[in-house]
């Protein structure tokens, strides 16, 4: 994390690139699971931590600004604990766990990108000076 106001949107970023890969070894550690009895789905909460902290303000940049970081860690939980589709307890269909993958790691290489283009941007800017 670097502490300066020039990257505060590298440090959002940063938070929600954590989260996804965090999701990553959850989901995978669902599809390893998915014949297992008794396992429950975990899912990674953090979408509605960053919506919370960017909620409610007429500038995004001054919101990204005011935003305490410490509130942006994710949090792992298990997903309807008390739903099975099988009779041994296992609540994983394996096709959402797939898909779901598929999106984690989409939603991570574009946040790695967009991470990349911030730093281009600091980058031009300086060369400008």
């Amino acid at each position: 994390m670097v502490l300066s106001n020039a990257y505060n949107y590298i440090n959002v970023l940063d938070k929600a690139a954590d989260a996804s890969w965090t999701r990553n070894d959850v989901l995978a550690n669902n599809i390893a699971n998915a014949d297992t009895p008794g396992y429950k789905r975990k899912d990674v909460q953090f979408e509605t931590y960053l919506s919370n902290a960017v909620a409610g303000t007429d500038s995004l940049d001054e919101t990204v600004a005011n935003i305490d970081l410490s509130t942006l860690e994710s949090t792992t939980y298990t997903e309807q604990a008390g739903l099975s589709y099988r009779a041994d307890g296992n609540n994983v269909d394996i096709s959402t766990e797939n898909v779901e993958l598929a999106k984690n790691q989409l939603k991570y290489y574009t946040l790695m990108n967009s991470i990349s283009q911030e730093f281009n941007r600091l980058k031009s800017a300086l060369k400008t000076q």
